[in-house]
Formats: structure tokens, sequence, C-alpha cells
């Protein structure tokens, strides 16, 4: 699929900006370190304690270095992945006698299997290759311990809310999800349109439902503000689907983003009966 390039780099403005990537300075060294810190250790609540570890930290898009600079503090490596040549240049300057490796490239393209040790994921993500960005993250092998993304707000709480979409169901499906601070735009030199927020994911070992389940949620979504019952009238006859519908207990007239994951898992098992 054809994807945009704009992108979120942590950083004040040391260099222009390139128009083409809509590149964006993080400014504020307070939140950079909260989203170092997040990375490390977490939100409260989280299951993963990575106190005992040894771990590095892929940079997704690192920038000017300003994030990476606190990550570097924290992790015994950084790893970081920048797709603007001129950027990725430069990064390595920065930090001279450093355990940082650059990686010039695209991070959809990154081979996370080169990783041999336990490892986490953090940066500032294009707002136009989200999804993208997210699905790799969350289906790469082997999977990190932790991804800490800042990402459009608007975005995020799609990924958190209640109200499912493909989206938020394909991240329930694979981790652990919390929402984390939110960043205003006015801290980015030259500001965004709108604000951003911290997401942190916490991967599962295994996804909470198949491929199968999955493709049914699809299915499901293909026309997301009618009744789910039209949506899947070719999987099985209407009166077959009223009846498998009030035998699990959903409502005839619920919508795709009315179900949790463990319905839309329910529902697969009746209708592939």
């Amino acid at each position: 699929m054809a994807v945009g390039r704009e992108r979120l780099i942590s950083g004040t403005p040391m260099v222009g900006t390139k128009k083409s990537l809509g590149q964006h300075w993080l400014k504020n060294r307070a939140i950079l370190n909260d989203i170092a810190d997040l990375s490390l250790l977490g939100i409260e609540g989280s299951a993963y304690d990575s106190s005992d570890d040894n771990l590095i930290c892929v940079e997704i898009g690192p920038g000017l270095g300003f994030l990476t600079s606190s990550l570097l503090k924290r992790f015994s490596k950084v790893i970081a992945v920048e797709y603007d040549d001129r950027l990725a240049e430069n990064l390595p300057k920065s930090f001279p006698g450093t355990n940082l490796e650059v990686v010039k490239g695209d991070i959809l393209e990154y081979d996370f299997s080169s990783i041999k040790e336990p490892y986490v994921i953090s940066g500032n993500i294009p707002y136009y290759i989200t999804s993208p960005i997210i699905e790799k993250v969350l289906t790469c092998s082997p999977l990190p311990k932790r991804i800490v993304l800042l990402m459009q707000k608007e975005v995020a709480e799609r990924i958190v809310s209640d109200k499912e979409t493909v989206l938020s169901l394909f991240v329930k499906n694979r981790a652990e999800v919390f929402a984390g601070p939110v960043v205003k735009a006015e801290e980015f030199t030259p500001p965004p349109k709108v604000d951003s927020e911290v997401v942190v994911f916490e991967p599962f070992k295994v996804p909470k439902v198949s491929n199968e389940v999955f493709d049914l949620i699809k299915q499901g979504f293909k026309a997301p503000r009618k009744k789910l019952i039209h949506n899947l009238s070719g999987l099985k006859s209407k009166e077959e689907l009223v009846g498998i519908f009030k035998e699990i207990g959903i409502s005839v007239d619920v919508r795709p983003g009315d179900l949790r994951l463990e319905d839309w898992g329910d529902l697969y098992k009746k209708i592939d009966s």
C-alpha cells in the first residue's frame, strides 16, 4: 500500500526540517526523559519488570538524537533506525564513544531477527504510517519486551477506547496496552496541527485469538456503521445468524465496534461449527 512519510522526530532544531518528511522536533527535555523512563520501566500496572535485564533499545526515527540521548543513559545499547539519510549520517557525530548503532533505512523493512538480546522499542512515529508500524512491531520476531510510541492523540485514543476498531482489536489481541502522557502540539518545532500521546504496549507471547478469528473481525468491520449481522450475511443465513447471536448473548442490533475480542472468538466458534 502507498503510505505517506510524515514523521515526528524528537529533538530541537539544529538543522532545517524537510517538508517532504513533515518533520517536527520535540523540544521538551522532561517529556523526552519521561518517554525514556517509560521505555525502561513501563507504566503503573504493567506486568514486565526490566530491572534484571541488560536491555537494548531500538529507536524509531531518532532524528536529531534528543530522545536518543535520554535512551543512551538508560539502556546498554541503542539501535537507531532513521529513514532520513542526512540525519542518519549526522547522528553518530553527536554521541562519540557511546554504544549507539545507527541504521539508515525504513523501520517497516528492518529485520528484528538480527537482535539477539532482550530489547524494547521506543520512538516518535510518523502519523501517516502509524498502523503499519504498529503491525510491524507487534508481529516481528523476536518480540520486544515493551513498545513505547508517541503518536497522534486521536489514534492513541482509538487504540485504548472501549469502542473497538480493527486497529484496537489487533493491538489488544497481541499486547496489553496502556495510555501514557499527552504531548501538546506546542512542544514541537514547528508545531503539528494536532496533539500527540504516548502509548505503552507489552506484547503477549501468543495472540489471544487466531488469525481465522481476525479474518472474521475484518469481515465484520467491512461496513463499521452497519449492524454486524448484515456484514456477516454471506457466512450464514439470517436465521442461523440470529440464532447464533442469541446463543452467545449478542443483540441482533449490535454493531462491530460494540464487540470485545472475546465476543469475536465466541462468534467464530459458532459460525465455524
